[in-house]
């Protein structure tokens, strides 16, 4: 079967695999969408992060080349032995989380913090970006049927988004900034809608995204290349009670943590390439907190019942339907030239 896979930094190649025959435990879906995800352009443009190279995953017991893709959706083609709760025919999103299960965070509940954390389609599987991908089923979340194909590739990014806010201190009435309107950030801001922050203010350079971001329910939108953003959300609010970091950029770190009030919080969504600095001081003298959150956890069912009340909206955020023959000329080259674009989908092959 035709696949889109990862071989080094700017070299991923659409070849052709055996397709893969569900085991024991396990759900072969026939993939519809793959979105291309934030991560999927740092492994491209400055991996490996998460892709195991030179020696296999603990988990995935894979290693590069790999089959990229996280963020899908399907319907179950085929049933391994032993799963009796899904049926060839079930459309689902696949939550990608690759857990031991016998950690202290696993034993916890908190599979998203195991100690040997991995990721269909970043540290092996098979990926979403196929024409079929075999999982556990365990991976495996049935749709409602009010949610579209096209949606249900977006439950990855908006369950991130959802468990950010969730882990965040925002109660009902507070006041927010998003720094970056990218795909997560804007998933950020109306995770914030549904939270009931009273004011949500958004930094990000592309007018088009900016624009996004107030279609989406922002109260304003700052942009940092003519404005400084601190300023201007501090002499608007006197300090947000949380601020959300979702671009990766080192120099936006402090911003998040001076865009905050005194016992404010930052939440650091993004993942990073490089490492970032800030001043201490600005956290111990105004007793702020820095928050760290990975991925998600027991939050899809919440995701899909909240798309069915019209949050996370295909229609709103994906700038971009593409062919799996297409993925690094009108995918992954479109996004680092284009930064218009929000979430680009990709058709699975037949």
């Amino acid at each position: 079967m035709k696949t889109a896979r990862w071989h080094g930094v700017k070299d991923i190649r659409v070849e052709d695999i055996p397709e893969p025959k569900p085991g024991k435990g396990e759900v072969k879906v026939k993939v519809a969408w793959t979105g291309i995800c934030g991560s999927d352009l740092h492994e491209y443009l400055a991996g490996p992060i998460f892709i195991p190279v030179g020696e296999d995953h603990p988990l995935s017991h894979d290693q590069a080349p790999i089959t990229m893709g996280h963020e899908y959706c399907g319907t179950v083609s085929e049933l391994g032995e032993g799963v009796t709760d899904l049926a060839v025919g079930d459309r689902v999103a696949i939550e990608p989380i690759f857990a031991c299960g016998d950690c202290p965070a696993c034993l916890e509940g908190k599979y998203n913090l195991c100690d040997t954390l991995g990721f269909v389609g970043l540290s092996g599987g098979n990926g979403g970006f196929a024409a079929s991908s075999v999982v556990p089923a365990r991976m495996v979340h049935k749709m409602p049927d009010g949610i579209s194909m096209e949606q249900g590739a977006l439950v990855e990014p908006a369950a991130v988004a959802l468990h950010a806010v969730r882990l965040s201190k925002i109660k009902a009435g507070d006041k927010a900034a998003v720094f970056g309107a990218g795909p997560i950030g804007l998933l950020v801001v109306e995770s914030l809608r549904v939270a009931g922050a009273s004011e949500i203010h958004v930094v990000e350079p592309s007018e088009v995204r900016r624009q996004k971001a107030l279609d989406l329910g922002a109260t304003s939108v700052i942009d940092p290349t003519t404005t400084d953003a601190v300023a201007a959300i501090r002499e608007t609010t006197g300090g947000v009670h949380v601020a959300f970091e979702v671009t990766g950029v080192p120099q936006v770190l402090p911003q998040c943590i001076d865009a905050t009030r005194h016992e404010g919080q930052v939440l650091v969504v993004s993942i990073w390439e490089k490492e970032a600095s800030f001043q201490p001081n600005t956290v111990v003298l105004k007793e702020r907190q820095l928050q760290g959150t990975i991925a998600y956890r027991n939050v899809y069912p919440a995701v899909m019942a909240l798309m069915t009340q019209g949050y996370f909206s295909a229609e709103q955020l994906v700038t971009k339907w593409i062919a799996l023959d297409d993925i690094v000329a009108e995918g992954f080259e479109a996004l680092v030239a284009e930064k218009s674009h929000v979430k680009i989908l990709v058709e699975a092959p037949d």
